[in-house]
């Protein structure tokens, strides 16, 4: 435990103990090194205890996410200064050449994103519209083949009634000769 003080030595930083809470880094190093390791000061915890109870109450002085922890004069801040500055730094965005490139090729992949979809859209669109066409030339061919039947019937029966035409002027023409 040696190196621990020199690397909880933080300002603000904030500790968890299962016998304290929350609390100073330096605060709960220093209990550790008072208190006795023989027993624990606070009874054990029975199982048939709520759950709605809970065992450690943080203490008061700890901020939580909800509170905003008052900045007096008699407080010290609570973040280094080059945590503030680079805080400023990251809100600040940098105006160099790689910077200008990225933003390019962010825009550049924006507009193939863009020119991808509508290719999709047309390919999409452009296959509708090829079965479109394959539906429309069954239809005209079905159609035409409707058409085609329906001449093959006019022309048998003008073929018939030729016949019939041509038979009964061929009985007519015999019967005028044979009576005359």
């Amino acid at each position: 435990m040696s190196s621990e003080p020199q690397f909880l030595s933080f300002k603000g930083l904030k500790q968890y103990s299962p016998e304290d809470g929350w609390g100073q880094v330096n605060a709960i190093l220093q209990s550790h090194a008072q208190s006795t390791p023989s027993a624990p000061s606070q009874p054990a915890p029975h199982f048939q205890q709520s759950f709605h109870q809970p065992q450690h109450i943080a203490p008061e002085n700890v901020p939580t996410l909800t509170e905003t922890p008052d900045t007096g004069e008699s407080s010290g801040p609570v973040f280094d200064p080059l945590i503030n500055e680079l805080f400023e730094q990251l809100r600040v965005a940098p105006s160099d050449e790689l910077t200008q490139t990225w933003r390019t090729i962010a825009a550049e992949v924006n507009l193939l994103t863009q020119r991808m979809a509508l290719q999709r859209e047309l390919k999409d669109r452009l296959q509708k519209l090829d079965q479109d066409l394959v539906e429309l030339r069954g239809t005209i061919l079905s159609h035409l083949s409707d058409v085609q039947q329906a001449a093959d019937q006019q022309l048998t029966s003008a073929r018939l009634r030729a016949e019939v035409s041509a038979l009964a002027q061929t009985k007519l023409a015999a019967k005028l000769t044979k009576n005359r």
